[in-house]
């Protein structure tokens, strides 16, 4: 037999790769952080002999989560400003709150919250963009959570930097300092076509070419985004992120709720990359993102739940439900994103707009085993006739039993390995009572 580190038995794998979308009675072998097996349970106790072997006689084990769009550190603003429209939320609510608010301190605490609210619901890779991005990966990789860190770059001033050179320069050191680790990747992240200006935009998409590395940005959030756009530079911001040279297989677009058929045409043929929010678009009553003529077109779509405060919560479960629920409804087509094809976009499909699906985003040997246990034992989920038909339609984030992250066990029964959740909330209590609204 083989010794290995740990040996996984389940009722169900689900390796969301492959021929065959749900394994039945198998288990998944893990060895120096890495996938080395999946095969049915009585071959598996015939080959390997393992230093952890566990039985999940009802989960399904699936790949690890990915929200592809957050901004980690506002989890210390959830439920801060509600029922606003985005441009009134942003500028007379959340700006001037970060304004009054925000420093290192802040973001490590909201990163350590947010952190724990994802891998208690599944969530083992984000991408993020928000200030002091050193602070957010120094947070991932010291409770040992995978994240894509976005370096945030903006015209004008803030805690962070004060203007749009300095936010690179900065933000090259935060990558320069990750990028030899195995969790941590780095995005350049421009906020918003309206927030900053062609020049530094120009040296992000040269900076990006050179290093490879994605462009997450939120583009087209809005139909207000889109007006003026078009009322001060005579062009829709899509038109000239192209013109910049922008819409290419580097770009992570966020929301994108306002696509012409043109528009959906391009980032067809660029190879882009969108990142879908719909319970953030829907509370703030952004619009729909077109997910039909998107998926139709071929196009990369990925799921994000955005910020604790726009949303309300860092939920993937959720997020995957809604997805599905809305796309159906707004094509009028019972058949549009089946529950497979929902769970895709909250794995691999984020997988691949952060570049690292050779990594994570699906069970396969080679891979981390960023691996997490859902259970189904539940009277809310008897019967079981499709477990993938399950995790997007009836499942809660309450069912994730376990999570491992590159082979790491971080959640053992519902209970965090490398975080204080109680030391967590009592820091975020404390916070909130300084907070006059």
């Amino acid at each position: 037999m083989k010794n290995i580190d740990t040996l996984l038995h389940a009722r169900w794998i689900i390796p969301i790769e492959g021929e065959r979308h749900c394994l039945p009675d198998h288990s998944l072998a893990i060895h120096e952080g890495h996938i080395l097996d999946i095969l049915p349970t009585d071959k598996a106790r015939e080959i390997y002999q393992a230093e952890t072997e566990i039985y999940y006689a009802q989960h399904a084990l699936m790949p690890g989560l990915i929200n592809a769009h957050t901004h980690a550190g506002m989890n210390l603003f959830r439920g801060l400003a509600d029922d606003l429209p985005l441009m009134d939320w942003l500028n007379h609510h959340i700006w001037p709150a970060e304004k009054q608010w925000v420093n290192e301190e802040f973001v490590q605490l909201g990163t350590e919250l947010a952190c724990a609210e994802m891998l208690r619901g599944g969530t083992t890779c984000f991408n993020d963009m928000y200030y002091f991005p050193d602070i957010a990966a120094r947070v991932a990789s010291k409770i040992g959570m995978r994240a894509s860190i976005g370096l945030i770059a903006l015209d004008f001033p803030t805690i962070w930097a004060r203007d749009a050179d300095e936010y690179i320069d900065k933000g090259l050191i935060v990558h320069d300092e990750y990028r030899s680790n195995e969790l941590i990747s780095t995005t350049f992240a421009p906020h918003a076509p309206y927030t900053i200006s062609d020049e530094p935009l120009q040296k992000i998409r040269m900076l990006a070419d050179e290093l490879d590395m994605p462009i997450h940005m939120h583009i087209h959030e809005t139909a207000h985004e889109v007006k003026e756009a078009v009322d001060t530079l005579g062009e829709r911001p899509l038109q000239r992120l192209d013109n910049l040279g922008l819409i290419s297989p580097n770009l992570v677009a966020a929301h994108m709720t306002q696509l012409l058929t043109e528009e959906i045409e391009l980032l067809a043929a660029a190879n882009s990359h969108i990142v879908h929010c719909p319970k953030s678009n829907l509370k703030l009553a952004s619009g729909f993102c077109p997910v039909k003529q998107l998926l139709d077109a071929g196009i990369n779509v990925a799921l994000g739940t955005d910020s604790a405060s726009s949303n309300n919560s860092l939920d993937m479960f959720d997020e995957m439900k809604t997805a599905a629920l809305l796309a159906k409804g707004v094509s009028g087509d019972a058949t549009t994103l089946p529950a497979h094809q929902a769970l895709t976009m909250a794995t691999l499909n984020g997988a691949r707009a952060l570049g690292i699906d050779d990594k994570t985003g699906s069970l396969a040997p080679g891979k981390y085993a960023d691996v997490i246990a859902v259970e189904f034992s539940n009277i809310e989920n008897t019967p079981v006739y499709d477990p993938i038909s399950h995790l997007v339609y009836c499942c809660s984030r309450e069912q994730v039993t376990d999570v491992w992250i590159a082979g790491r066990h971080i959640m053992k029964n519902r209970s965090l390995t490398t975080l204080d959740i109680e030391r967590i909330k009592q820091a975020a209590n404390a916070f909130s009572d300084q907070v006059i609204l």
